[in-house]
């Protein structure tokens, strides 16, 4: 059985920690919720509450998945536990009471059961400890470098080289998904793509044929989507087929070992010359912000200074009606960490004003969607480094040509 290494576990909760001081002074630790930052923080995915204290042991009272966690994690403080009722009661005999003041992951929660939890555990006061989780997640240890790389490194591999020799005109863009589905999982994909954003679902991503890039989205990117069915906007529909002189705009993440990157490639069936000259014009421009963007993937870089120069500069070039999508899918950030989930900390967008830590991971997706056209535009995952941006998804940007001929 693989187990996230107690030393990477400790470096973890010691970072948590550094982050409660400087966020947080007076909290005395850290009460995790959601399934997610439990396995961050534990090494397994049980459902429970994980206890953090500033100092001392944590401690994990797990309802569902007690043995599991034994198995995984190497934590010594794991218990059972049924009622918010117990909290007090079990941290107490683990030999770390609650503090009476104490950050709470608040979006690990629904609105029912936080009210649950603070009627269970009157006179305490919960601070929003979800900015220090994102944060502390934020910044990437070798270990879990290593597990993106290779990610990326799949990632790659399946969308520029495995990818385009099966691609054939006609196929639909369900049809499309499924084939790279095949793909990813011979590739060594693991199936799951996790988001952070509440309500937010990601389901390997989207599969977009000529002016299905610009069709009304339901998801926080540029990129638009028909997808299979209102009830799943995701991957793409069964009955809009790729045809000669069309784009392709692929925007799908890549999971191993529970960490995820992200990748954008365009494609064109047909030759070179015939892709219109606005078409190359945008998707050179995306690739000429990428890689202003890349060279400032710097420590103490501020995301927020790299996003308003960016934007300023589409609407300078003529770029600004169609710059990270059309109409209502226009969003305003031009890049995001990712990690365990695909929308992590930080975001290239306005109020991200901490300056980027060297072992960040972001991707970034300068995008342009063309009316009546489709959308260009790249996306690769990149590491913060003191030379600038390190790419995990290799470095295919141009637009890829298909054989147009059946």
């Amino acid at each position: 059985m693989q187990r996230v290494p107690l030393q990477e576990l400790e470096s973890r909760w010691n970072r948590c920690r550094l982050l409660l001081k400087k966020f947080m002074p007076g909290a005395e630790g850290l009460l995790v919720f959601s399934r997610l930052n439990i396995y961050y923080l534990s090494g397994t995915f049980g459902s429970g509450i994980f206890w953090l204290p500033l100092e001392g042991a944590p401690v994990f009272l797990c309802r569902r998945g007690l043995e599991r966690a034994e198995l995984e994690s190497p934590l010594l403080n794991v218990f059972p536990f049924k009622s918010y009722k117990e909290i007090e009661a079990l941290l107490q005999d683990a030999g770390s009471p609650l503090p009476r003041r104490l950050a709470a992951e608040m979006n690990g929660l629904s609105w029912a059961l936080a009210n649950s939890l603070t009627a269970a555990l009157p006179g305490y006061e919960f601070l929003h400890g979800d900015r220090l989780l994102g944060v502390a997640r934020g910044t990437k240890s070798d270990w879990e470098l290593a597990r993106l790389t290779e990610a990326g490194t799949a990632h790659a591999r399946c969308l520029v080289e495995l990818l385009p020799p099966l691609l054939r005109p006609g196929m639909s863009e369900l049809e499309i998904a499924q084939v790279l589905s095949d793909l990813f999982f011979r590739e060594g994909h693991h199936g799951v793509l996790r988001m952070s954003a509440y309500g937010e679902e990601a389901f390997m991503g989207h599969i977009a044929a000529g002016e299905s890039g610009n069709y009304p989205s339901v998801f926080n990117g540029a990129l638009g989507l028909r997808g299979i069915h209102p009830a799943v906007p995701h991957m793409g529909s069964a009955t809009r087929t790729w045809e000669a002189g069309e784009l392709l705009a692929i925007d799908v993440g890549f999971s191993h070992e529970g960490y995820q990157t992200d990748k954008t490639q365009v494609y064109w069936l047909g030759k070179y010359y015939a892709i219109p000259a606005q078409v190359r014009a945008a998707h050179d421009f995306c690739i000429e912000v990428q890689d202003w963007i890349v060279r400032r993937l710097k420590p103490g870089i501020l995301p927020s200074d790299l996003w308003q120069h960016v934007l300023a500069w589409a609407g300078k070039e003529g770029w600004a009606d169609g710059f990270m999508g059309l109409g209502g899918n226009k969003v305003s950030f031009v890049g995001h960490g990712i990690g365990l989930a695909i929308d992590e900390y930080p975001v290239l967008a306005k109020g991200f004003d901490l300056p980027l830590e060297p072992g960040m991971v972001l991707a970034v997706e300068p995008k342009i969607g063309i009316p009546e056209v489709g959308m260009v535009g790249v996306e690769n995952t990149f590491v913060v480094t003191p030379e600038g941006g390190r790419s995990l998804t290799g470095d295919q940007y141009k637009i890829i040509c298909v054989p147009g001929e059946k």
